[in-house]
């Protein structure tokens, strides 16, 4: 039972180093030694928990959109009308951008990735289908949209209204002196009554 622990704690802990490489340096700039350095592990151990890098970035992946996704639920969560329930998670998107820009850096790098590989593709274009879904689900269910708006599928302004924060949020990582971008986030209300 202490062997699992063991191995349970230095494969979280090779996880948490990764993360932090990745969102720091970039994929293309973080090497396997780089990792075992910052976890305080043998090389050889990143290669026996994940087998190589690509192993180790999509278990990277999945825990960062497992969580990314868990908190955009939780904050759909929050209000009673969907204007509420989008004021929230616009709010959670601004207090990442301010406070962990380092989460979005790796979905960033992802999805650079994901461009060109296949595993990588299809865990984004999930990670795009999940989002839409749970704010289709969570703000678009009772249609509150402008009359304009309503010509279109509650599953394509979902899909609108996840890009554009996703987009958004990239603007103001390459420019996070602009203190006005983050107030283009409060524009989505723009498609509701």
């Amino acid at each position: 039972m202490a062997f699992e622990t063991n191995e349970s704690t230095q494969s979280e802990k090779i996880l948490l180093a990764a993360f932090d490489c990745i969102s720091s340096n970039g994929y293309a700039n973080t090497s396997m030694r780089d990792i075992a350095d910052v976890a305080g592990v043998a090389l050889s151990q990143l290669n026996y928990h994940y087998k190589n890098k690509e192993g180790l970035f999509i278990e990277v992946i999945n825990l960062t959109t497992e969580k990314y996704l868990k908190e955009i639920e939780c904050h759909l969560n929050v209000g009673a009308s969907p204007q509420e329930k989008m004021y929230d998670l616009l709010l959670y998107f601004r207090g990442m951008l301010e406070k962990n820009p380092k989460t979005f850096k790796v979905l960033y790098d992802f999805t650079s990735l994901a461009l060109w590989s296949e595993i990588f593709g299809e865990k984004l274009k999930n990670l795009f289908n999940d989002t839409s879904d749970l704010i289709e689900k969570n703000i678009l269910q009772d249609n509150h949209l402008k009359k304009n708006i309503r010509r279109y599928s509650s599953r394509e302004i979902s899909r609108m209204l996840s890009g554009a924060m996703f987009g958004i949020a990239v603007q103001v990582l390459l420019d996070p002196m602009e203190k006005e971008l983050p107030n283009a986030l409060d524009a989505i209300e723009l498609v509701f009554d």
